[in-house]
């Protein structure tokens, strides 16, 4: 029997009647836990629970939302739950914390009704932590539905006329020290110093918005009006970008057959910038030298193989080349994937290709609106550690690009200890390369400057924060 027998009322409140809760609020659950127990990423965990457990549509939708956004804005949700639970919040449980945090987001960050935020929440912690746990998860987020998101900010920020960053680092939900990088970037990129406040607050910001799914047709494989017609938006600045704006794109067949694939804008033009940069002498030879997952190299290897150019993408880790060869398994022997360290390939094949990509590990500060968990895991100590990986490999690129050859340095962050003093740095030391003017290959406005380098931005062209070099060896 599963309720009380007849003619008898049960002795509990409805509120604490056992349930399940929601699907939807089930997988924004699990996708954070795997964030923070596996090291994953959101991006490739929650799209995989919605298919396994067929959650579709709005229930699709709404997961997304919750999941993406709760992690988004983790620091000013933990700053709103630490003046509202009498412990110390590392002192909770972990499963209990993330429940916690999707409870804040539904009520301060979502019009979920406040009843049915808290109703919802209680349920997902007595069905997923353990039924204890439920009374305190019902008077805290009594105590967070008492205000609205500015009411909050107000309540747990520093004062923005005494402390402007750390009241931004609470507001905009960033750690300090990203806040104060992504400042030092715009500054370093020209921003004027009575600009610098109103641009750094609209850079956090797009960081905090979804940002929309992108496709890229690649060239030879599918026209970028066959997307469109399938219900894509033609790309702001690629030609081959196709914006997807609702639903998974995964359904679609050119997408399925790897004729198209999700690729950021920026991700697109910077690869598109290196297949058409001048070269002097032959264009047969073009090398990915960090190739995983295989995005850059599926637009790369699209573009080469019309010209009977030949691409090698060379990938250290073996999972992640074997995403390479999933996602250039369309263009035959057009690319060739290799498992092997970058850094050694200009010392075993030098001056062997004619287009060099170093599309270099970096800390993504660039792509914080598609993976919100980066910014609670990279520190001010990974720059260092990263910082002579970056260089080692720009420095194999420039040996394996024959003279009048191009690389392109490309990261997915516009912090100037990743960008413009690595390139700086490798080309004081070579007296063989040169950098080339890559602002003509990028038709983007405020994109470059008298470097001629390339740095776009979330808030000024809805791309991720790619930086680009382009370097002419000698």
């Amino acid at each position: 029997m599963n309720g009380p027998p007849p003619g008898r009322r049960s002795a509990q409140r409805p509120s604490e009647r056992a349930r399940r809760a929601d699907p939807a609020r089930q997988a924004a659950f699990d996708t954070l836990r795997a964030v923070a127990s596996q090291d994953a990423y959101a991006n490739l965990v929650l799209p995989a629970l919605l298919r396994d457990r067929r959650i579709t549509g709005r229930d699709a939708a709404f997961a997304t939302e919750l999941a993406y956004g709760t992690l988004r804005m983790r620091g000013l949700y933990d700053a709103v739950l630490a003046s509202c639970v009498n412990r110390n919040l590392a002192e909770l449980d972990e499963g209990l914390h993330d429940a916690l945090r999707l409870g804040v987001h539904q009520l301060v960050g979502m019009r979920v009704p406040p009843h049915a935020a808290v109703s919802e929440t209680v349920a997902l912690v007595r069905h997923r932590v353990g039924h204890g746990p439920g009374g305190l998860t019902n008077a805290v987020l009594r105590k967070v539905a008492e205000r609205d998101v500015e009411e909050w900010v107000a309540a747990v920020a520093p004062s923005a006329d005494t402390d402007p960053l750390g009241h931004l680092a609470v507001a905009r939900s960033h750690p300090l020290w990203v806040v104060r990088a992504l400042r030092e970037a715009l500054a370093g990129r020209g921003v004027p110093a009575e600009q610098l406040d109103d641009e750094l607050t609209a850079l956090l910001a797009a960081d905090n918005a979804a940002p929309q799914v992108t496709l890229v047709a690649r060239p030879g494989l599918v026209d970028p009006a066959e997307l469109v017609a399938a219900g894509g938006q033609p790309g702001r600045w690629s030609p081959y970008a196709v914006g997807w704006p609702a639903g998974d794109p995964g359904q679609l067949a050119a997408v399925r057959d790897g004729r198209a694939a999700i690729q950021d804008e920026g991700s697109q033009l910077v690869a598109t910038a290196l297949a058409d940069a001048e070269l002097n002498g032959p264009d047969e030879r073009w090398l990915d030298l960090c190739a995983g997952p295989g995005g850059k190299a599926g637009l790369l290897g699209a573009l080469a193989a019309p010209r009977a150019a030949r691409l090698t993408a060379v990938e250290q880790a073996p999972h992640r080349a074997d995403l390479v060869r999933s996602a250039v398994a369309a263009l035959g022997d057009t690319v060739q994937v290799r498992t092997a360290d970058g850094r050694l390939v200009g010392e075993q094949e030098p001056a062997s290709y004619d287009r060099v990509l170093v599309d270099a590990p970096c800390s993504g500060l660039g792509a914080l609106r598609r993976r919100p968990e980066a910014r609670w895991r990279r520190t001010p100590a990974d720059l260092a550690t990263l910082a002579p990986l970056q260089r080692a490999l720009l420095s194999s690129a420039l040996d394996a690009v024959r003279p009048g050859g191009v690389v392109a340095y490309v990261t997915c962050s516009p912090h100037v200890a990743e960008t413009r003093l690595v390139v700086d740095d490798v080309l004081r030391r070579r007296p063989d390369a040169a950098r080339l003017d890559a602002s003509a290959l990028v038709p983007v406005p405020d994109a470059s400057d008298d470097s001629g380098t390339v740095q776009l931005w979330p808030h000024r062209h809805g791309t991720d924060a790619m930086f680009l070099a382009l370097i002419r060896r000698h």
